[in-house]
């Protein structure tokens, strides 16, 4: 059953490492199709690490990696996602006159899926 959170896309240092070795490099892909939850939050819905998970949004949906972060470095109810294809799916082309997305605090229903992340 799904349930709605509050997803905040951002850059990691690993992904700006990632990122010099090229978009199109498995590393680089896996850090930005990795979203990182509240090992709570995971356990409460049955998701363990590295199992696959749907994001969705009024926009747009995607499948990811779940990663469990410590309930001290990740509030309940909220999740993180490296900025990326994954993300990009999620977020609505209006950038209010600044040219980025509006990104930052937005709900998405999340969900466990069988099988792997494609």
């Amino acid at each position: 059953m799904a349930e709605m959170m509050i997803l905040v896309p951002g850059r990691t240092n690993k992904q700006g490492t990632s990122l010099n070795a090229g978009k199109l490099k498995k590393e680089y892909r896996d850090v930005t199709s990795t979203v990182e939850m509240n090992t709570d939050d995971m356990a409460r819905l049955g998701i363990k690490e590295g199992d696959a998970v749907r994001l969705a949004t009024v926009i747009g949906e995607t499948v990811v990696r779940c990663k469990g972060r410590k309930p001290t470095d990740l509030p309940a109810g909220m999740l993180f996602i490296p900025y990326g294809p994954p993300s990009s799916q999620l977020m609505d082309g209006d950038t209010a006159a600044s040219g980025m997305p509006l990104s930052k605090n937005f709900e998405v229903s999340v969900e466990l899926v069988e099988g792997p992340v494609p």
